[in-house]
């Protein structure tokens, strides 16, 4: 982003005074004024107790791009050389800490797809994204007395493909129970639930056995708020890191009596030993 940071003094200091003094050890700051191509990032980032230091280089090379611009798992990994793993770690936790959010959006045609929000400020208001005037629609007055659903959890990755199986494995809940029939408006809010217990490596038989089992006797009024409970109450812990097996040393082979010096040594098969082959000396 090339925005002049008009705070920034005139010229650079050569020397500063107290802690990053020459002649008190530590740090020392050489600085240049940015006149054109720099971002600015808080401290409030830049020095988190809590983020790893993967996480906020990420946060700081998402902030520097331009809108529009792709993040996802498969471009940062081939932009970096941390691994797909490292990567949604860190991404994981920068939607923790606020500094990331997915929205995931129906759209004309049934198509679902999902759009990153960087957060160069977590907790602010939302208000307006940057450069971004366009109004935003008018929300929908919510029929009196209908409370919003319960929360669901939230993928780390969000791919389109992983929402859409999570749609359509909520499409397909009312063959199991006539009563687990869902609009769209509620199938829309618990797909990014569904998506996370599939990005956890949980089958689609036991996410639908989950949802499905021991449901109460009574009729349903909200069918949607029980799932929604379920897919929070019950979400599975992720995954560990995948690690390579260490491989194991080849078994010794077993004792053999050379026939021909009486010399024990060891070979997979009964037979003379090195000395006695290479002299030729029979058996």
């Amino acid at each position: 982003m090339d925005t002049q940071n008009t705070s920034a003094p005139s010229r650079a200091q050569s020397r500063t005074t107290g802690k990053n003094h020459p002649h008190s050890g530590g740090l020392i700051h050489e600085h240049t004024r940015h006149t054109t191509r720099f971002t600015v990032i808080g401290n409030h980032l830049a020095q988190h107790p809590d983020l790893s230091l993967v996480a906020i280089g990420l946060a700081t090379h998402i902030q520097s791009l331009p809108k529009g611009a792709q993040v996802c798992i498969k471009s940062l990994t081939a932009r970096f050389k941390e691994g797909s793993t490292r990567i949604a770690d860190a991404m994981r936790e920068l939607q923790t800490h606020g500094y990331l959010r997915r929205e995931v959006e129906r759209v004309s045609g049934g198509r679902v797809i999902s759009r990153t929000i960087s957060c160069n400020q977590p907790g602010a208001s939302r208000g307006h994204h940057e450069a971004d005037h366009t109004p935003a629609p008018p929300k929908k007055p919510r029929p009196p007395g209908k409370k919003p659903l319960p929360p669901v959890p939230r993928p780390g990755y969000p791919a389109p493909q992983l929402i859409q199986q999570a749609t359509d494995l909520l499409a397909r809940l009312h063959r199991d129970d006539p009563r687990l029939l869902l609009s769209a408006c509620d199938t829309a809010h618990l797909a990014p639930g569904v998506a996370a217990w599939l990005e956890r490596e949980v089958p689609a038989t036991l996410v639908r056995e989950a949802l499905t089992r021991d449901l109460p006797p009574d009729p349903l009024h909200r069918p949607a708020a029980l799932l929604a409970h379920r897919l929070m109450a019950q979400l599975p812990p992720p995954p560990p890191p995948y690690r390579a097996p260490t491989p194991q040393p080849a078994a010794p082979h077993p004792w053999q009596d050379c026939p021909g010096c009486k010399r024990v040594f060891r070979a997979p098969a009964p037979g003379r030993c090195r000395d006695c082959r290479t002299a030729g000396s029979p058996a």
